[in-house]
């Protein structure tokens, strides 16, 4: 057979295939359209709080009986300073005049109304809504949550995108370990904001497979049948699809996003901090071009909670020059077909491999 099958006996789920955590392109439909391919579906919970996350949840269970995962951000928040906050107003002002002279008429947060929330609440939430797996990206869970969450029975995903990071989550008792490379698309999975690692996918998974005895799934750059063919020969056990969903029927994106997607070549695809201020990886703008070297980007997550506003005007006034459209290296037709659809093609064209 060409599916391994440790990940999906653990995980509950035939093949071992999972609908990538895409917040902002994610919804409860996709979730439930995944199950129903046979794959794991994952909820993006991002940052949200408690109530917002459990709600989620619920609202997931309500369409399907399958196991789905919850993904979360455990990313480092930064100490509020006098220097963050002079920051958070000029780059606001720069921003909102950027906005105007651009025909977007939008008023940006101040610093005290953002709200910035912490991955713990989150993890009391899960328990309580009785879910079995997690995964997580932007860091490492600390030691008690990890021994709350393995205490009532949560299979553990972490995101790796080096070799020391897939060490440190091995150590601390992750169940399985997310590859994930540089071609993919969205933000990167680092545990540090800054300096990130650029290691390619498949020298990273070959790497990581001779130093980590967890299963590890593989992220990034998925194409179609061959490139899960090679990643599978390197040692992957599971298979984790994002780019091939990003203009599914139950994608978040608005037409005129999946349009644009459409239409793009090798050379609008850029790593960029200038919507987050975390390196992610997505369609060249106006905005990006901008803003990307500037002094106007804060760190994560400020720069994404005061860009929030922008990016959701500029949805209501279909202008793609100031959302951020992630997408991943690999170039393909972004197909119009559901979920489920896409998923068990994908899983079809992978048959003729054993």
């Amino acid at each position: 057979m060409f599916w391994p099958d440790t990940l999906s006996k653990k995980l509950g789920i035939e093949y071992p295939v999972i609908q990538a955590p895409m917040f902002g392109v994610t919804t409860i439909q996709m979730v439930a359209a995944a199950a129903k391919a046979d794959c794991l579906g994952s909820l993006a919970l991002a940052d949200l709080s408690a109530d917002q996350s459990a709600e989620l949840i619920r609202e997931t269970k309500k369409m399907t009986d399958k196991p789905f995962a919850v993904n979360i951000f455990v990313h480092h928040i930064p100490d509020v300073t006098d220097d963050l906050k002079e920051r958070f107003i000029k780059t606001r002002q720069f921003i909102e005049q950027l906005a105007r002279e651009n025909n977007i008429e939008v008023y940006l947060p101040d610093f005290e109304a953002i709200s910035i929330n912490s991955y713990h609440e989150q993890v009391d939430a899960l328990i309580e809504e009785n879910c079995k797996i997690l995964s997580f990206t932007f860091g490492n869970l600390d030691d008690p949550s990890i021994q709350k969450l393995k205490e009532n029975g949560i299979t553990l995903i972490g995101t790796c995108t080096s070799v020391n990071e897939a060490l440190l989550l091995e150590k601390s008792g992750i169940d399985i370990i997310c590859v994930q490379g540089i071609e993919a698309g969205g933000h990167r999975g680092s545990f540090e904001a800054e300096n990130i690692p650029q290691i390619g996918g498949l020298s990273l998974l070959s790497q990581i497979y001779d130093q980590v005895s967890v299963p590890l799934v593989y992220a990034g750059g998925i194409y179609g049948a061959r490139t899960l063919q090679a990643v599978k020969g390197l040692g992957a056990q599971g298979f984790q699809v994002g780019n091939l969903l990003l203009a599914s029927q139950e994608s978040a994106l608005l037409p005129f996003e999946k349009e644009r997607l459409k239409k793009v070549r090798e050379e609008d695809i850029v790593l960029t901090k200038s919507f987050s201020g975390r390196y992610a990886r997505g369609v060249k703008n106006k905005f990006i071009e901008t803003v990307e070297n500037s002094e106007y980007i804060l760190p994560y997550p400020y720069q994404n909670k005061l860009t929030n506003a922008l990016r959701k005007a500029a949805k209501s006034l279909q202008n793609p020059e100031f959302v951020g459209i992630w997408v991943g290296q690999s170039i393909h037709q972004y197909s119009e077909l559901s979920t489920e659809d896409i998923l068990k093609d994908l899983i079809s064209q992978c048959g003729k491999y054993r």
